[in-house]
């Protein structure tokens, strides 16, 4: 990699106290919170609670249909 010239010469002190300036560093921000279940999957998930509900609704109700013919 060919070397960059610059136009300042770096310059160190023989005595006393060297400073360096600031270096800008990357800063991380807070992390997001995200829920669990994202709000579609919660209303599939509803749904199909429902949906099961009403299929045992319907079985529950043949059955004791079917009980009371054959009885």
């Amino acid at each position: 990699m060919p070397e960059v010239k610059s136009m300042f010469r770096e310059v160190l002190p023989k005595q006393g106290q060297l400073s360096m300036e600031d270096v800008p560093t990357m800063v991380l921000c807070k992390p997001k919170l995200l829920p669990l279940k994202s709000v579609t999957l919660e209303k599939l998930e509803k749904m199909q609670q429902e949906a099961q509900e009403a299929i045992r609704q319907q079985e529950l109700a043949q059955k004791e249909k079917q009980e009371s013919t054959a009885g």
